[in-house]
């Protein structure tokens, strides 16, 4: 099985990321004919200041310098997630427990693709959410992509 660039780029960055206090929520590799961009959102216990994006900006471009795994030029960005932050992990889930979500799965259920409420629970499995007074149970593999919602 081949591994993608953003595969590599993660396994590369997030052992650094992890080491400096930060938790790499989401990387994101967009190609490009002249220049490619590598995005990462950090979080940190505290939060995340300019500083933050700052520091690991220039610890992870040390890194890439290093081990060059992209084959072009490319500009690096670092940011906080955002009030709508991407949530991709049962931890990430699990912090946010009685937040409102949005939930977009990968096919439809019963002609539905898309949930937003409040989530209810978090185990192994899956997540479970509160939508229009209706407890709907989602698991992992079913989940296309997810948010916190405002």
């Amino acid at each position: 099985m081949t591994v993608s660039l953003r595969e590599r780029l993660s396994a590369l960055i997030e052992p650094l990321l992890g080491r400096l206090g930060y938790e790499l929520v989401e990387l994101e590799y967009a190609p490009a004919q002249a220049r490619a961009v590598v995005r990462l959102f950090i979080d940190a216990p505290a939060g995340v200041a300019l500083q933050d994006c700052e520091r690991v900006s220039r610890e992870v471009a040390a890194l890439l310098d290093l081990e060059d795994p992209i084959p072009c030029a490319y500009t690096l960005e670092v940011s906080s997630p955002g009030f709508d932050r991407l949530l991709r992990t049962q931890a990430h889930f699990g912090r946010f427990v009685g937040s409102r979500v949005f939930v977009e799965l990968k096919e439809p259920r019963a002609g539905r693709r898309r949930y937003t409420g409040k989530l209810l629970t978090v185990d192994d499995t899956g997540i479970a959410l509160e939508v229009d007074r209706e407890r709907v149970a989602v698991a992992f593999a079913e989940i296309g992509k997810a948010r916190l919602a405002s």
